[in-house]
């Protein structure tokens, strides 16, 4: 079965043909800068890649250039899109209403537009390639599968805020996670790797780039996540706070005078790695400025891993210990000292780095010492054969289990 999988951004288009079975990448591309004049699509076959200039003035262009481009493409292996017997997309807000991959309808599409307010950068753009999908391949399932599902396995304690009730009555207001899809991948694939099965593990899984959170999956089930109501919440990232006192914001806004647009934009947009080192978003550059002794690149380095290793320690209080901890992500696959910065100091919690194997980038391999209790992985994610895995299942007309169906079944086994 080939299913292809949709990943739109805000201004983005990622795709993949993915053959389930065998789980080989027949295709896969993107579009970047949809919206903008110097928009280009960027086309991957085996190891050989293509970049074409093309406008793409939104996501409906974009996906029409993409489904020409599988079909008409000389390096293509696809002759129709009747080749194509699935497709799954990939939506970042389901809210309260989806807890698991499911088949599209109107009526799901409908939902999905309900919790537009809470994804406004990336739900539209998603639902638009949903429409053209089905517009343009009508007699294939197509399957949506959320970030925010994971997480629905939370705790009311994890996920509520101590606000007022009433404004999780009124306006949904509670914890809802992100990058579900990359961390129900990565606790899996850890526990693949460890030769256990994930009903008896606790791990901690570590999406760090740009974008970055963290989850405590326990015995299978995300018990607590480090995004919040929104993206913005948790760690240090590139370009986002994270985690501040509130009453910061009103006060700036007190007296600086910023509108709640532009406070949200300096959070969202000018904070992170770029607002305290003065330099870049880009871990990378931020790294080589501190090794040049650039003072607040050093500050802004120091920062993040600080982050990261503050909420390690409150997961490890929170699932009462920890098996495993897994990194993935940008910067978690490929940054050798971030890693060990986040885990410098841990080791009489058990957490103890084997250096050498730590250098290691983009590949899964197995990074703690052998006298550590605690085992550390790089597990480079895979969200999109998760999201293929499930639109295949769901397209075959198989009930996917729920995360607590298969902790139970594992448990009985």
């Amino acid at each position: 079965m080939n299913v292809l999988v949709v990943n739109a951004g805000s201004s983005s288009l990622k795709y993949q043909v993915i053959n389930v079975e065998t789980e080989e990448v027949i295709a896969k591309g993107l579009c970047e800068k949809v919206g903008s004049a110097d928009s280009f699509h960027k086309l991957w076959y085996d190891e050989d890649s293509t970049v074409i200039e093309t406008p793409m003035k939104d996501h409906l262009e974009a996906m029409h250039v993409v489904l020409d481009a599988l079909i008409t493409d000389p390096n293509s292996k696809l002759e129709s899109l009747d080749e194509i017997d699935a497709v799954g997309h990939r939506i970042v807000h389901g809210g309260e209403k989806f807890s698991e991959s499911v088949l599209v309808d109107d009526q799901v599409i409908a939902d999905i537009e309900e919790c537009v307010e809470l994804a406004p950068l990336h739900n539209p753009p998603a639902l638009t390639c949903l429409r053209a999908c089905r517009e343009l391949m009508p007699d294939v399932p197509h399957v949506v599968v959320f970030d925010t599902a994971f997480h629905q396995t939370m705790h009311p304690r994890a996920y509520m805020y101590a606000l007022p009730y009433e404004f999780y009555e009124k306006y949904g207001i509670r914890k809802y996670g992100a990058h579900g899809t990359s961390h129900r991948y990565i606790a899996q694939r850890t526990a693949e790797l460890m030769g256990r099965p994930e009903s008896e593990l606790k791990i901690i899984t570590c999406h760090l780039g740009n974008g970055c959170s963290l989850t405590a999956v326990d015995h299978g089930l995300s018990v607590d996540t480090s995004m919040g109501f929104t993206p913005l919440a948790g760690v240090m990232m590139g370009t986002r706070c994270g985690d501040i006192d509130p009453a910061i914001v009103t006060y700036l806004m007190d007296r600086e005078g910023y509108t709640p647009d532009e406070m949200n934009e300096i959070m969202n947009r000018e904070s992170g790695l770029a607002g305290i080192s003065g330099l870049s978003n880009d871990l990378r550059e931020i790294k080589a400025a501190t090794i040049a002794g650039h003072e607040r690149a050093t500050l802004a380095y120091d920062m993040y891993s600080n982050s990261v290793k503050r909420y390690i320690g409150s997961y490890m209080a929170v699932m009462g210990g920890v098996d495993a901890i897994s990194f993935a992500g940008g910067v978690g696959e490929n940054c050798e000292r971030m890693r060990r910065m986040i885990l410098g100091g841990l080791e009489d919690l058990g957490i103890i780095v084997d250096y050498e194997a730590n250098r290691v980038e983009g590949e899964e391999r197995k990074i703690s010492d052998e006298r550590s209790k605690v085992e550390i992985w790089v597990v480079p994610t895979n969200e999109e054969l998760m999201i293929a895995r499930d639109t295949a299942a769901l397209a075959r007309g198989e009930k996917l289990p729920s995360a607590e169906e298969e902790v139970l079944e594992a448990q009985s086994a």
